[in-house]
């Protein structure tokens, strides 16, 4: 079992853990922080992919330099 440690939040914070336990249907708090977290990343992931997209010319044979020598 892995180990485990207690964090100290308030009552309104832990009644949202609560409800979002639930909407989630998370088995426990960890299961759920996790989801949260990853939800997260990839919603970072998302928002930053393709940033540079209409930035970026094309790759053409010049950009390849001396790299084929």
């Amino acid at each position: 079992m892995p180990s485990t440690t207690t964090i100290r939040i308030s009552r309104s914070t832990l009644r949202m853990l609560e409800d979002l336990k639930r909407r989630k249907r998370a088995r426990n708090y960890d299961e759920l922080i996790i989801t949260l977290i990853q939800e997260l990343r990839n919603r970072e992931l998302d928002a930053n992919f393709g940033i540079d997209r209409g930035k970026i010319s094309r790759f053409t044979e010049e950009d390849r330099g001396d790299a084929r020598i």
